[in-house]
């Protein structure tokens, strides 16, 4: 008998299935199984954020929950926010106000961020700071994305994305 349990997961909107360990974590599902290796795994610990994706429309570190702790969720990842051709307001935001360097944070700062955005649609700065004081980044020293942040909620506003939350 392997002890192996059949899961089925929907990430951005896809049905995934597959058969794993029950100890299979989530962000090992997410990469290996549905081929999304925007998520990133960092600590392994939930200290660094670099894991964090959207599960049922909260943010959480998918190096912490266990994939069948998941099932009957929908589950959000990078890759879920935009295209290259058309970036979602928090990406082109990152982009435009130079929020990123090496791009290691980045995915669970951009998921962290659509929590904070979706729940908070015009934080202060304070506000950003603590949202996301748990996403470890080593390169921007937090200025500019703080100010992607503030730049993604004025594209909001300009948008109307903001009245539509």
């Amino acid at each position: 008998m392997s002890g192996k349990v059949d899961v089925k997961l929907t990430i951005n909107g896809a049905c995934y299935t597959g058969r794993v360990e029950p100890r299979t974590l989530l962000v090992d599902f997410i990469r290996e199984e549905a081929g999304l290796t925007g998520t990133h795994v960092g600590c392994a610990q939930g200290v660094c954020g670099a894991c964090t994706v959207l599960v049922g429309g909260q943010a959480a570190r998918s190096c912490l929950l266990l994939v069948v702790q998941c099932e009957g969720e929908e589950i959000e990842t990078v890759e879920g926010l935009g295209t290259m051709e058309q970036l979602s307001v928090v990406q082109h935001a990152f982009w435009e106000k130079h929020g990123l360097q090496c791009g290691f944070c980045t995915p669970g700062m951009l998921m962290t961020i659509e929590d904070l955005l979706r729940n908070n649609p015009s934080p202060d700065r304070e506000e950003i700071r603590e949202a996301i004081s748990g996403n470890l980044c080593r390169c921007t020293g937090y200025q500019t994305i703080v100010d992607s942040v503030e730049r993604a909620v004025e594209l909001r506003k300009a948008s109307g994305l903001e009245a539509a939350q």
